[in-house]
């Protein structure tokens, strides 16, 4: 069967696609993110409160594999691993094809995704450490940014802004997803099942090799991405470092004479199912946070270090890493952006949400009830602060006139594309 005869049996229809493309942009990620949260904050906070709680600890799945898991760890475990499949085929496509493939393009949003995460992390531990030493376990959770919501943002209000400015955005994300995950791997792994591992990383190899032969191989990919997940989930390995390990085997380039690399092709497939059903299901199940009635106090160290990680942490450390990188080092910004530009993106990375409640979820998850209240609510608050303030200077930030060499490396900029234009 040829490509041409496949995509004929195996088109869409146009109402379906046009659905798919709705679901993967920006704007409608974000906004079904938000929902899905204040569903779950405001049924946590309501008099049927404790079916909520109920339903996210009904547990289903086959025991005899060790996955008879509550809803509630499936949506972490399970879901989210699609997501992180989608970060990790873009992680690769950036490599290989995109922004990070060039060093001296991608040296300042690396610094600054660095910087981003390392800035808020001091600001925590500086908190916690003075108020509350055992909260100290969630020095990562403000350290994390959210691709869907920022991306949101920056499209909404972001108008008339140039376009280099979104992907000096996504690059830094990527970036700062990618060293979320190694953190996730390196500081939230108890105990390692190696043997497990190992087989986890042969079903990766395995659909390394499928994933790169004729496109009637594919209904394989399924199954083996599965055992995959579930060989990581029984080593001890959090079991969404699987999805970005297998998004990371996809070719990036066109191969077996297609115009199109497998990276974008899969991204294209996934991304609508991660946007409408994993990224949604994961935020009703990790923002439903009860804070009426609730035993412990909200406002404590923790709350306090993460909002303050956030807000004030990732402004500081996206805008002190590109002053350093453009001061000291030959590397400058991109083309058409100033360093008045990275005021609102550097707000915009302090929208944690999706990875930093996973975070706040395998730091508090045993035994400290009051501090994983605290840490949530906490994500919530700062990342809703700092999208508010995003959002204002953004549109302060288009309103103001441009000038011809904002990048200052002394040659005017060429690059006019802009945001929604």
């Amino acid at each position: 069967m040829t490509d041409r005869t496949r995509d004929d049996l195996t088109r869409e229809p146009s109402r379906t696609n046009r659905l798919r493309r709705w679901v993967a942009l920006d704007t409608t990620s974000g906004a079904l993110l938000l929902v899905a949260a204040a569903v779950a904050v405001v049924w946590a906070n309501s008099p049927w409160r404790e079916t909520y709680d109920s339903l996210l600890h009904v547990e289903v799945g086959p025991e005899a594999l060790h996955l008879h898991l509550s809803l509630a760890h499936w949506a972490s475990d399970g879901l989210l691993a699609i997501f992180f499949f989608v970060v990790g085929v873009e992680l690769k496509h950036e490599f290989v094809a995109g922004s990070l493939r060039d060093l001296k393009l991608a040296g300042v949003p690396i610094a600054a995704a660095v910087g981003g995460m390392v800035t808020p992390a001091l600001c925590y531990v500086v908190v916690v450490a003075l108020g509350d030493p055992e909260g100290l376990r969630g020095w990562a959770i403000p350290t994390a940014t959210d691709i869907a919501f920022a991306l949101a943002v920056l499209a909404i209000f972001g108008r008339g802004l140039p376009l280099a400015l979104r992907t000096f955005l996504l690059t830094l994300a990527v970036v700062d997803d990618l060293l979320g995950i190694v953190v996730i791997a390196t500081f939230y792994t108890e105990e390692i099942d190696f043997v497990m591992l190992a087989a986890a990383l042969v079903a990766v190899a395995l659909f390394g090799v499928l994933v790169r032969q004729a496109w009637r191989w594919w209904p394989v990919l399924i199954p083996v991405a599965v055992v995959a997940w579930g060989l990581m989930h029984a080593s001890g390995v959090h079991a969404t470092v699987a999805g970005v390990l297998l998004g990371f085997v996809v070719p990036a380039v066109a191969i077996r004479g297609e115009e199109q690399p497998r990276t974008e092709r899969l991204d294209d497939a996934v991304r609508p199912y991660s946007a409408a059903l994993a990224l949604p299901v994961f935020a009703f199940a990790a923002a439903g946070v009860t804070v009426v009635g609730g035993d412990g106090s909200i406002v404590q160290p923790v709350s306090i270090g993460i909002v303050v990680g956030l807000v004030v942490g990732k402004l500081v450390g996206v805008l002190g890493s590109t002053w350093l990188m453009t001061t000291f080092t030959p590397l400058r910004l991109p083309d058409s952006i100033g360093i008045r530009d990275l005021l609102p993106v550097g707000l915009l990375t302090g929208v944690g949400f999706t990875v930093a409640l996973l975070i706040a979820e395998l730091s508090f998850e045993a035994g400290s009830d009051d501090h994983a209240a605290a840490a949530k609510v906490a994500i919530l608050v700062g990342s809703v602060v700092s999208a508010i303030l995003a959002a204002i200077l953004l549109r302060w930030d288009a309103r103001q006139a441009r000038d011809p060499d904002m990048n200052r490396d002394n040659i005017p900029d060429i690059d006019k594309d802009v945001i929604g234009g």
